[in-house]
């Protein structure tokens, strides 16, 4: 008998309808992948199955019996549980004290008792082997870390089934490979896993089955193994794996930014040199910690230089400050994009504008019709999914904040872009969008730099591949390179 099984959920949001089929069955010990774009009705439906909303047609079984869950804390009394992407534990509190939040065991005076509760969580850290300890407190955990305080929360409460709502979108490669331990060890215990995620290298190391949603319903379930990648991409975004990737290859015209033996001290990096041209996309891999993102914020005048130069067309450029960047046509599209990017509680037009306000403003005074009118160009030119300009930045989806933050600087006329992890969160058909945004930016003559985490995006988008590897430019491959080839250069030793 299925763990959970969801017949035809249908639910409305007004006149939208976000769920017209949705169908899902999880067994005990396995592991079941949730896929699909943004707006598949992904989040939906997993909010259904946690009890945050009510479905308003369809069938939900637990354990063979219907069930309507009204709040989450009746799916938790069942034993269902959900692991957000974003933490919501309290941060000044401990790991004990957040792992029995609202269950705390008291002494006869009605006191808290910290000694219980913190050997009882003691107790399960060791059992479930998490790098934890009872008496750490909750803000000074890494992003992975505060997941696993979660999943404990989930276990002590006696769940039986959990949902990973992009559990390492924001986690290192190690951080990344301790989820994946805990998810394998909660299976081997007949748990049943909801894993959602959009990073496609994840799905055969985890997964066992899959449920792929589009447009609100559900168009494909079945084992994984008994299907490729490629049909995955295309049940989810209606279209081949080549056309995702399409672009035009064109002959570099001249360099726009040169890089010349720089080094910052305070980020380990040593001798960089490179150049970036005109209509080339120039990509850049290596492994956490290399000294990509440091590189990107050097370039972009964040932190200081302490020897070598910066050439733009040709000419030293004093880069001391972001503003002196950004005056220099310098564009940087951060892989943290809802902190450094943009102004999450503020109208998109806002964002779209902000980087260059006097071009719709009159003697100081800011123009709101022109940036209501000039950030909806951009909108309707990128594709952007949004009821207006005025629609706030937070309630987009991860790739329409990602589509906002590049209309930012294409409306400050920037000619140099640096894509910090461009497609971090996104789902593929957004990273499709984001791949012919950046296409479109080179063929109108910009130059590129894209880091990014994602191998085969690399190696399908860029023109060339730069290598890092602690600090230090490792090497240079050409369009057409393998895996194996970037990530030799990404280990190998670097001469001095």
């Amino acid at each position: 008998m299925p763990l959970l099984e969801l017949q035809d959920i249908e639910k409305r949001f007004g006149g939208v309808t976000a769920l017209r089929g949705g169908n899902l069955t999880v067994n005990a010990g396995e592991v079941h992948l949730l896929l699909g774009e943004n707006g598949a009705g992904k989040s939906t439906l997993m909010k259904i199955v946690a009890g945050i909303v009510r479905r308003d047609a369809g069938k939900m079984l637990w354990n063979g019996s219907e069930v309507f869950l009204g709040s989450p804390s009746e799916a938790a009394a069942i034993g269902i549980a959900m692991v957000n992407q974003e933490s919501l534990l309290a941060p000044h509190m401990t790991v004990a004290e957040n792992i029995f939040l609202g269950r705390e065991e008291r002494n006869s005076f009605g006191w808290v008792n910290r000694r219980a509760i913190t050997e009882k969580a003691r107790h399960l850290i060791e059992q479930y082997g998490f790098p934890l300890q009872a008496e750490w407190r909750v803000d000074r955990l890494s992003p992975a870390g505060r997941q696993m305080v979660e999943i404990c929360r989930a276990i002590q409460h006696g769940s039986s089934l959990l949902i990973f709502d992009e559990p390492t979108s924001s986690l290192s490669d190690s951080e990344t490979r301790q989820v994946f331990r805990i998810v394998r060890d909660l299976k081997a215990r007949n748990m049943g896993i909801i894993y959602i995620t959009h990073r496609m290298d994840e799905l055969r190391v985890i997964g066992d089955r899959v449920t792929v949603l589009r447009d609100g319903g559900a168009v494909h379930t079945g084992n994984l193994a008994d299907i490729p990648t490629d049909q995955l991409i295309r049940h989810m975004v209606g279209r081949e794996v080549a056309q995702i990737y399409q672009r035009d290859h064109l002959t570099p015209g001249a360099p726009l930014l040169e890089v010349r033996n720089v080094s910052v001290e305070a980020s380990r990096l040593k001798n960089i040199s490179l150049t970036l041209r005109q209509g080339e996309i120039t990509g850049m891999a290596g492994l956490i910690g290399a000294g990509r993102t440091e590189l990107c914020r050097a370039i972009f005048g964040v932190d200081p230089v302490d020897s070598g130069e910066i050439l733009i067309e040709g000419k030293p450029a004093r880069l001391t400050s972001p503003r002196d960047a950004v005056q220099s046509g310098i564009a940087l599209v951060t892989e943290d994009r809802q902190i450094s990017g943009l102004a999450l509680r503020l109208p998109i037009g806002y964002n779209v504008t902000m980087a260059n306000v006097e071009r719709i403003s009159n003697f100081g005074f800011l123009d709101l019709k022109s940036e209501t009118a000039r950030s909806a160009e951009l909108g309707g030119k990128m594709r952007l999914k949004a009821a207006s300009p005025a629609q706030l930045a937070g309630t987009l989806s991860g790739g329409n904040q990602q589509k906002v933050v590049i209309a930012k600087w294409l409306f400050r006329e920037s000619r140099i872009f640096l894509f910090d992890e461009p497609t971090r969160g996104i789902d593929i058909g957004a990273k499709a969008e984001v791949f012919e945004l950046m296409s479109e930016l080179a063929r109108a003559g910009a130059a590129i730099l894209m880091v990014s985490s994602e191998l085969p995006e690399l190696m399908h988008v860029a023109d060339r591949i730069l290598v890092m590897r602690q600090g230090r430019l490792s090497g240079e491959l050409p369009r057409g390179c393998t895996q194996e080839q970037i990530m030799k250069l990404a280990v190998m030793e670097t001469a001095a």
